[in-house]
């Protein structure tokens, strides 16, 4: 069962007969004069025509790109550019797709004038929402370009464009469409728009990038006289067509199947907590997309949870990136201040059967279960923790900030010098042990001091910063804050401090 559309839709059939005709009729270069060549021009000016209207832009606003990271890192480098004059000031929400991150650090280090490119980065709340506020303190007199996700990839939140480019005003606003395209409404007020076929059922290796009249744009690219100047090379007509063909036909099925899609992820959202004890049900419950759910479950490694499921017959992904390959958590689930570890993404592609999604749920208790017997912890039965989006709040706080306050807390109460470290009636040591390894042994261990009693956790690896406060949230125990490792015998790393509630 592949329950993975958000990286990836199967291609659509109506893409699959679209793309077998082009092959025989598109296949000539479209900038050549002859019959062949003018026959590919037209199909190729009829698909841009298709995804301009669906897009809402003109078809000379539209340019193709060989993925939808490319009109990303395009779109923000050619309109960081385009507005030299106005500064060097690049503004994005804390939850945006990792092109839009990289493409910002390269920014940083870009000369512009006597300096370099300067960032901000907005924060979201607990949900994976940016707030509008939070853009219009962001924005500067000097701030060329601001970045916003229509919708996030890894929990489905949908984003408040509209009012961000109302904000904005001025300030170009670059909205990243790759999750929503095709299945809901594109936001107003943008003035570059991107987008990747890929997730809407088209084939791999087309993008598209648009940007509107009068947006100043400069390609950081060499010149090329293909794609308006914005995307050199030879574009691919008949995957740009098969692509056209099936935007066309998921919007035109989309209402309908957005219900239906929506109620099954419902189901989901639901039942997931009732069946599998200690998880946490992630991002906005009702401002989000009608596909996609995301869900983090307490002692697991993500990367175990998807192999056992691909045995189990079920193609999921995960959100969480602290893995043996990585070991970095994921940064859309650090700056929303959520469980990073045992995190499962589910995206239904469109035509998914009720039928799958009750055999999915039949299959993952089970599965969880079973990489967390060897463990051996006393876990709640399933239903102790709040789903359905709702807030499963930190000790103190909300979202990323819940962590940094607690830890300030701690420090004015002389966890780092003054008064000397706060005293703890148990030190465990995890140093040198990942993601979710810390957490796991405090959870094994809290039961050895006494109610009011304090443990050290000692941790060198960037996911507990993360989950423990986390943890302390769903299991109402109280967070105290971190401190230096040394103050608790450790060499390296930190010391996070819980106290044991009840």
């Amino acid at each position: 069962m592949y329950f993975d559309a958000a990286s990836t839709a199967p291609l659509h059939p109506v893409a699959r007969q679209a793309l077998t005709a082009a092959l025989d009729e598109g296949w000539a270069d479209p900038a050549r004069l002859y019959r062949s060549g003018r026959q590919a021009r037209m199909l190729l000016d009829a698909a841009r025509e298709t995804v301009a209207e669906v897009l809402g832009a003109r078809a000379d606003e539209v340019s193709f790109t060989a993925s939808g990271t490319q009109a990303l890192q395009l779109g923000m480098l050619g309109a960081l550019a385009g507005n030299r004059r106005r500064g060097a000031h690049l503004v994005h929400s804390a939850v945006e797709h990792s092109a839009v991150l990289h493409t910002a650090e390269r920014w940083e280090l870009t000369p512009a004038g006597s300096g370099t490119g300067e960032v901000t980065v907005v924060p979201v709340d607990r949900l994976g929402r940016a707030a509008p506020e939070g853009f219009a303190a962001a924005l500067r007199p000097d701030t060329a370009l601001a970045v916003l996700q229509s919708a996030n990839h890894e929990v489905g939140t949908v984003q408040p464009v509209g009012e961000v480019a109302r904000i904005c005003g001025d300030v170009p606003l670059l909205v990243d469409a790759a999750q929503s395209a095709g299945r809901t409404d594109v936001p107003a007020g943008w003035s570059l728009l991107t987008a990747s076929a890929h997730k809407w059922g088209g084939p791999a290796g087309v993008g598209v990038l648009a940007v509107r009249k009068g947006v100043r744009y400069v390609s950081p690219l060499p010149a090329d006289e293909r794609e308006s100047g914005r995307v050199p090379g030879y574009v691919n007509v008949p995957a740009i067509v098969a692509a056209a063909a099936s935007l066309r036909a998921v919007r035109a099925e989309a209402d309908r199947e957005n219900a239906r899609l929506h109620a099954l992820v419902e189901r989901i959202r639901t039942r997931v907590p009732q069946l599998v004890p200690e998880v946490e049900v992630v991002g906005d419950p009702v401002g989000r997309l009608p596909h996609l759910v995301t869900f983090s479950c307490l002692y697991v490694d993500g990367e175990v949870l998807l192999t056992e499921l691909d045995r189990a017959g079920f193609a999921v992904s995960s959100g969480s990136s602290c893995t043996s390959s990585t070991l970095t958590p994921s940064h859309v689930l650090a700056a929303m201040g959520v469980l990073t570890e045992g995190n499962v993404r589910v995206s239904l592609p469109y035509g998914a059967a009720g039928a799958d999604v009750e055999r999915f749920l039949a299959v993952l208790p089970e599965v969880v279960g079973r990489v967390r017997a060897p463990l051996g912890l006393d876990l709640p039965a399933p239903g102790a923790v709040l789903a359905g989006g709702a807030a499963v709040e930190p000790a103190r706080g909300t979202g990323a900030a819940a962590g940094e306050a607690a830890a300030a807390e701690a420090k004015a109460g002389g966890a780092e010098g003054g008064a000397g470290p706060v005293a703890a009636a148990l030190v465990v040591d995890a140093l040198g042990k990942r993601c979710p390894l810390p957490v796991i042994e405090l959870a094994r261990r809290i039961g050895e001091v006494p109610p009011g009693g304090t443990v050290a956790v000692l941790a060198d690896d960037e996911a507990a910063r993360l989950d423990i406060p986390a943890w302390c949230g769903m299991r109402e125990q109280e967070y105290l804050g971190e401190a230096p490792a040394a103050g608790y015998g450790g060499d390296r790393g930190s010391a996070y401090l819980v106290r044991r509630t009840r």
